[in-house]
Formats: structure tokens, C-alpha cells, sequence
């Protein structure tokens, strides 16, 4: 039954639970396909909306878990979860600690985790409704790996992207973090400026980009005691759907990219993750695929290469700006998938010019190429 239709129903019985139903309704609804595992277990309570809102979904919480299983190959005695919220994370996470701590200042959510957690197999799981802050400053034995997820919301509900800014300020934190643990992960919004990020916390071990249906899901950074980032890079991970991609910043600085003197077969476009982490003259060399433009993340090649981090699409036709050549654009009807790339239009008034609407399979790439000509690509997605 549609929450709405639910919600008038039970008005109009007066039923003294229609709160807690609608909650544990919606709850389930909206995470049957975030977290599937979870709304698998009968039983499971949910929270309310913003806590569901806020929590990681389930393929971004493997992944952490990958991470931290790498970080840690031969198991780990310990961890701490300073921002337990949900508890999405901590439970993928805690299993391959013998010892697992959840902290969460609010109240309501330490009672949800001491009903789930068990249902979820964390029997042992420790749950402290405490400030992260002061629990880390209360620690007196280091851990293996402390986890925090800092809040990314004024008070005043606005969102914000610099780490100074989030509550709590990992920056002022991070001697005390890498102090009391192995390693320290961080996940950040996907907004942040990785670059400024890496250069303000000074001990980035890792970073981690995810993305997933062409978007990015989550942004780690990987802290640890002793690295020195004025003397040593990151390592970067890409993680795009299936493919993935590991490289560091000064790998991505020194390689080798090629230009296209012409528009081959294929285009490719990199996908969200790989765009975050700023890998663009990798993917020329990486995948042996040339560049259109130094100022366009477009690639392309005569041969088809396999599992590129992004978008591939068929190259159909590449066609000019004169009247001429627009009116070819005729041939494949009026919907098209448009995207702008280093172009001095908007998507908006590029199609209110082209009388395109939006949909079907064809797929215009307006972009600029490497003699600075502005082109507009007719393409067809393979993958």
C-alpha cells in the first residue's frame, strides 16, 4: 500500500502506533534497495527519515569493508566508529574485529543499534551514546582502526564542503585520530576539493573515490601516523561500477597523453569517480586512448578498449556548427541525450538552439577538439 493511502487510513482509525508503522514503513521502503541485506531480517527497526537520508547504502558499505580488510589482511583486534549514526558502515565494518565500538551522541539511534545489531549478527558490538569527540579524548588504548563520518550540516541545516567546516573538524583532530589508531578513515562529501583536502590534513594515506550509476557515492580519505604528504603522495582509488583504477598524483602528473588528430570509432567518457579524482591524463596513457582537447575530458581511439572507467559510446557522425552540417542532425529525430564538454554553451540553450528534446538512444557530445573547433559528436552507447 502507498505510504500516503497508509497514513489516511490509519488517521482515520486513530490507531495510537501510526507514527512508529509509518516510520517502520517508509524505513523499509526507502532502503530496500540501499541497504537490501538489512530490510532482508525481519525485525529491523528504522529511523526516521533524515538518519535515513544520511546513511550509507549497502554497496558503498562492502567497499569500506574491502578497505579495511586490505588495510588490515591478517584480521584486527580492535575498532571505533566515532559518528555510529545508522550504524550502515559499522556493520559491515565490525565483523572483522574482534572488539567493535559504536558511538553515537543521539539516544534514540544507540537504542535502534541495541535492537539491530544483534539481529544483524553483531552480538558483541559495544554501543555508547557519547560524543565521539570526547570518547577519543577519553581513549586510553589505540586501536586498529577508528572510523568517522563527520557531519557535513550547519546548524542552520546548510550544507557544507570544506573540511574546516564539518562537525567535527577533522583537521583539528587529526593528531589525536592517527595517535590513538592504525589507521584512521575518514569519509567526506563527495563536494570536497580532494586536492585541498589532502594538503590541509598533511597525513592522507589513501584516497578513495566510488561512484556508481554515474554518480559519486562516497569519498574516503585514509589517514595514518608518520605519512608525510609534503614528501609523499596519496594513493589514489577509482572505483567506476566494475572497473577501477589505482594510481598517484604524481603518476597522473608525469604521464604521457596523446591528442586526437581525428575522431576515431569510440569516445569515452570518464565516469564520475575518475573526474573527481582528477586522473586525466592518465586515461590517455593508461588505456591507450587519445585526448580531444588539454581542456576536454574526452578520449577516443580506432579500436575498442575494454573496461574503461566511464561511458563508451560508437561514434556515429561529428559535425560542425554551420547550417549546413546542423541540418544533418535532422536524420535522427528530435529527442537526443545532449552533454556539454569544454563548450561556451549550456546544455539548456544548446538544445533550445538544436530543437531537441531530451531522451532516445542518439547522444550529442558538444565539445571542443584539438585545433579548438567546436564539434558536436552523434554517438551511440555501447556500454
Amino acid at each position: 500500500m502507498p505510504l500516503d493511502k497508509l497514513a489516511l487510513e490509519l488517521s482515520s482509525q486513530h490507531h495510537p502506533d501510526a507514527k512508529h508503522i509509518l516510520q517502520q514503513v517508509e524505513g523499509w521502503q526507502r532502503l530496500r534497495s540501499k541497504v537490501p541485506t538489512w530490510t532482508g531480517i525481519d525485525g529491523i527497526e528504522f529511523p526516521p527519515r533524515l538518519a535515513l537520508e544520511q546513511c550509507s547504502g549497502e554497496v558503498a558499505a562492502r567497499y569500506k569493508s574491502c578497505v579495511v580488510k586490505r588495510l588490515l589482511p591478517k584480521g584486527a583486534t580492535a575498532m571505533v566508529d566515532l559518528t555510529g549514526g545508522l550504524g550502515v558502515d559499522f556493520s559491515f565494518i565490525a565483523p572483522w574485529f574482534k572488539q567493535a565500538v559504536y558511538v553515537e551522541r543521539q539516544a534514540e539511534l544507540c537504542r535502534l543499534a541495541t535492537h539491530n545489531f544483534p539481529l544483524l549478527g553483531l552480538t558483541d558490538a559495544q554501543i555508547v551514546n557519547a560524543d565521539g569527540v570526547d570518547y577519543l579524548r577519553q581513549m586510553e588504548q589505540p586501536v586498529d582502526l577508528i572510523f568517522i563520518d563527520p557531519a557535513r550540516r550547519s546548524e542552520t541545516g546548510r550544507k557544507v564542503v570544506f573540511i574546516e567546516d564539518c562537525e567535527p573538524n577533522v583537521c583539528e583532530l587529526c593528531s589525536l585520530l592517527t595517535e590513538k589508531a592504525k589507521y584512521v578513515v575518514v569519509k567526506f562529501s563527495t563536494m570536497l576539493d580532494v586536492t585541498a583536502s589532502v594538503r590541509s590534513l598533511g597525513c592522507v594515506k589513501e584516497v578513495h573515490v566510488v561512484a556508481s550509476g554515474g554518480e559519486c557515492k562516497d569519498l574516503l580519505l585514509v589517514l595514518k601516523k608518520g605519512v608525510d604528504n609534503a614528501q609523499e603522495q596519496p594513493t589514489y582509488y577509482v572505483s567506476e561500477g566494475e572497473c577501477s583504477v589505482q594510481f598517484d598524483a604524481e603518476e597522473e602528473q608525469h604521464a604521457m597523453v596523446t591528442y586526437a588528430q581525428s575522431l576515431g570509432k569510440y569516445l569515452y567518457e570518464p565516469g564520475a569517480a575518475v573526474m573527481k579524482a582528477g586522473a586525466f591524463k592518465l586515461m590517455s596513457q593508461r588505456y591507450a586512448i587519445d585526448k580531444l582537447h588539454v581542456n576536454t575530458h574526452l578520449y577516443t581511439s580506432s579500436k575498442l578498449t575494454e573496461c574503461f572507467p566511464g561511458r563508451t559510446f560508437e561514434v556515429v557522425q561529428c559535425l560542425g556548427f554551420n547550417k549546413k552540417d546542423l541540418k544533418q542532425l535532422a536524420v535522427y529525430g528530435n529527442k537526443a541525450n545532449l552533454t556539454i564538454r569544454n563548450f561556451p554553451s549550456s546544455v539548456a540553450s544548446l538544445r533550445k538552439k538544436l530543437k531537441l528534446k531530451e531522451g532516445g538512444s542518439i547522444f550529442l557530445f558538444a565539445t571542443t577538439i584539438a585545433d579548438n573547433q567546436h564539434v558536436l559528436i552523434v554517438c551511440k552507447k555501447i556500454i
